[in-house]
């Protein structure tokens, strides 16, 4: 069994994936927009918007889509969480992903991680970045 986050955006999906594709170093595998879609004349409002966008991070992945104007919602009650192999992967990663967005932890030591923070990037996504080390609650 795998599981996948899956993102909704209010209409910036397109340039937050891109921008997640070259941060994160995934392969972005899919980007269909309403007009690629049997819907596009029944969703004139879709046609440029993302249905679909699919990106590939290692062994896991990250979808999402832009919701249409009346049903999106501002993401809470979760984090996407990020481990990495390196203490430099982690800062370069937290940096990116925080630039215009807000820092509501910085990265730093704690005792379950070498670093740890977590942040809410420009497009409204929260994040969690761990680098762990040696330490044993790495997954």
């Amino acid at each position: 069994m795998q599981t996948n986050t899956y993102l909704f955006f209010d209409g910036n999906c397109r340039e937050a994936f891109e921008f997640y594709a070259a941060t994160l170093g995934g392969d972005l595998k899919a980007m269909i927009t309403g007009a690629d879609t049997p819907m596009a004349e029944e969703m004139p409002a879709m046609r440029d918007k993302i249905m679909h966008a699919y990106l590939q991070i290692g062994d896991t992945a990250i979808m999402a889509s832009d919701a249409p104007a009346p049903h999106y919602n501002k993401p809470q009650g979760f984090d996407v969480c990020i481990y990495t192999d390196t203490l430099e992967e982690a800062e370069r990663i937290f940096a990116a992903l925080s630039e215009g967005g807000e820092v509501t932890m910085p990265l730093e030591k704690t005792f379950w991680a070498e670093r740890f923070g977590s942040l809410v990037d420009r497009f409204g996504t929260p994040w969690m970045i761990n680098y762990t080390g040696d330490n044993a609650f790495k997954p």
